[in-house]
């Protein structure tokens, strides 16, 4: 388990998180939510262990996630930051292949080779595999880190690794429609298998459609955490967003609104 207790991250005078306590367990997909600036990427680059707790604690499975080795982290958590920098010209599967490249674990194998273009079919970039990454759009190249994130968790189980955690940080932000279902639908089934997923996202109607908690965040606080129902609600999010916020309420007459179907069905 994956749990922070009064966990804050100062830079100089001005707390980005303060005071957070969250356990994430697994076989659950927790999504945070709220506004920019609210704290979320913070956070998670606290659980992640990119980032060490000013005051207060964030532990993996009863100990500091501090005293992990970096090595050590990498074969429990993989993690997909918002953007990622790679101007080498590798070919996509060469960059999922980075997934398996975790110190410890077994050097690539064509059997490694074959999971790599598997997690690419799962993130719908089958096809693709011998396109130059520099060659790709946004939406696809935010599709291979988390299909290299994949492999890095498909190796880490074939290692024998303890329980991992995989960590997505607005995943979907560069992704269509049909794209975001596909890459949350994944997420989920992760969470199903017994692995615990932490997600950060902006759209609130795909937090609310495939997350099992959702954690709202507000000046680096914890506002509310709970189902769906608990805190997609107007007075909660208008206060936190600053702005009206109506819940279920359909636009007027002659203008269309869409919304994703999925997640829990």
């Amino acid at each position: 388990m994956l749990r922070a207790r009064a966990a804050s991250y100062k830079v100089g005078e001005k707390a980005l998180v303060a005071n957070v306590d969250l356990d994430v367990h697994p076989g659950q997909l927790v999504v945070m939510i709220g506004p920019n600036g609210a704290g979320k990427s913070t956070l998670l680059r606290l659980l992640s262990g990119e980032l060490r707790a000013t005051s207060g604690s964030v532990e993996l499975d009863g100990r500091s996630i501090a005293s992990y080795r970096a090595a050590d982290l990498a074969r429990r958590r993989a993690v997909v930051p918002q953007a990622t920098a790679l101007s080498f010209p590798f070919m996509t599967h060469e960059v999922v292949l980075l997934g398996a490249t975790v110190p410890g674990f077994a050097a690539p194998s064509d059997e490694i080779e074959r999971a790599a273009l598997g997690c690419l079919r799962t993130v719908g970039l089958h096809g693709l595999e011998e396109r130059l990454y520099t060659q790709l759009s946004g939406g696809e190249r935010q599709r291979v880190h988390i299909a290299r994130a994949l492999l890095q968790l498909v190796v880490a189980d074939r290692e024998g690794t303890e329980r991992t955690i995989l960590m997505l940080d607005e995943p979907t932000a560069s992704l269509d429609l049909a794209h975001q279902s596909i890459i949350l639908s994944e997420a989920r089934r992760q969470a199903r298998e017994g692995r615990a997923v932490v997600a950060v996202l902006h759209d609130l109607n795909l937090a609310a459609a495939f997350a099992d908690e959702l954690v709202l965040m507000s000046r680096g606080q914890i506002a509310a955490r709970g189902t769906a129902q608990e805190v997609i609600r107007d007075e909660l999010l208008s206060r936190c967003y600053g702005c009206e916020v109506r819940t279920n309420a359909t636009p007027p007459p002659g203008v269309p609104f869409v919304l994703p179907h999925g997640g829990h069905g």
